[in-house]
């Protein structure tokens, strides 16, 4: 799957280990940045990771923050991203199956590293499950329109 991931210096270290995790499951996956824990600005960051899903040139996008609060904001400005901050392997699931969720976003504060990765990877291989799900999914892109 293509995956775009991006960051802030908050969750710097946790993009690093999910880059290589990733890719070691056989997902190709760009890095948006930032590329080192140096205090950056996340807004620019989370938009263009969320935009570039939103054009479909990712299949998924995974971005991080110390909270995910600001991150989930942000990515939630792009047309066609909906985006769900996850801090359990259910939430996830279900933001997959019931949101059609697009872009997952992660607490680098509160998820350790080893959840990270069971939330990711739950995430990434989860899918809509249509019926009812499918037609409140189509009523959150059709508000974004």
């Amino acid at each position: 799957m293509k995956i775009v991931i991006g960051t802030d210096h908050g969750g710097f270290k946790l993009k690093e280990i999910l880059v290589k995790f990733l890719k070691k499951k056989g997902h190709s996956v760009k890095d948006f940045g930032t590329y080192s824990d140096e205090p950056c600005d996340y807004p620019i960051i989370g938009y263009e990771v969320a935009r570039a899903v939103g054009k479909k040139k990712f299949s998924r996008g995974i971005l991080i923050c110390k909270t995910g609060v600001g991150m989930s904001m942000v990515a939630n400005k792009a047309r066609g991203v909906r985006a769900a901050l996850c801090d359990r392997v259910d939430i996830a699931r279900s933001s997959r199956e019931h949101n059609d969720a697009n872009v997952l976003v992660l607490a680098a504060n509160i998820v350790s590293i080893e959840k990270a990765k069971k939330i990711a990877s739950v995430w990434l291989s989860s899918r809509s499950l249509g019926g009812r799900h499918k037609r409140r999914a189509d009523q959150i892109k059709k508000i974004d329109k």
